[in-house]
């Protein structure tokens, strides 16, 4: 790689899986190579800002034939470390977790989801989506033997920092949280946030 990963802008990191995404659907209907600006036709981004961003990484394509569809999809599940299987864990066994957990299009992607959790007694021994809910007590446990790096949180946000604490302590290091919610983590432990609320009130701006 051209740079090392911490000096890569976390914008850019963004874009990768939807630069994989497209060239995933591309390989689906058979195509071989594509180029900057059908990727930008695809996306909606600019083909200069494409080239800007593998750049980070090394070259790629070659001139008058562009990318193999194949290669550059190679090449982006090795940079984002999806050329090996990840082990995820859910805590929160409510609506949105159960979805998530029965949800079959993780394994295909670079992830497995491994354990489902919650504190609710009442959930507690349920299946969902082939899982059976654990209590939160057995999170050190299950992390140290699955060796799990990746967790979700779907609690409600009155929890979800004790969650985070009880995952941080067992030892994840990337954490997508659905909870309204800002967590405090240590700096070597990755947040991403979804809350679709956020993003309905950004477009309504534009309505």
């Amino acid at each position: 790689m051209a740079l090392d990963q911490h000096e890569v802008p976390d914008i850019v990191v963004g874009r990768l899986p939807v630069y994989l995404r497209a060239l995933s659907a591309m390989k689906s209907g058979g195509k071989q190579y594509t180029s900057s600006h059908e990727l930008a036709e695809w996306l909606g981004i600019s083909s200069a800002q494409i080239r800007k961003d593998l750049s980070h990484f090394g070259e790629f394509g070659k001139q008058g034939t562009g990318y193999s569809v194949i290669g550059l999809y190679d090449e982006l599940r090795q940079i984002l470390h999806l050329d090996q299987d990840w082990p995820l864990i859910i805590v929160g066994a409510g609506n949105i977790g159960s979805a998530v957990a029965s949800y079959t299009g993780f394994s295909h992607r670079g992830f497995r989801v491994v354990g489902l959790f919650d504190n609710d007694p009442t959930k507690i021994g349920a299946q969902i989506g082939g899982l059976t809910v654990q209590s939160n007590n057995e999170i050190p446990q299950f992390v140290a033997d699955s060796h799990t790096q990746h967790a979700m949180i779907t609690v409600p946000a009155q929890y979800a920092q004790q969650v985070a604490d009880i995952l941080v302590a067992s030892g994840i290091k990337a954490i997508l949280n659905y909870a309204p919610i800002n967590l405090n983590v240590p700096h070597n432990v990755h947040v991403e946030y979804i809350d679709p609320v956020l993003h309905l009130q950004k477009m309504t701006y534009y309505l």
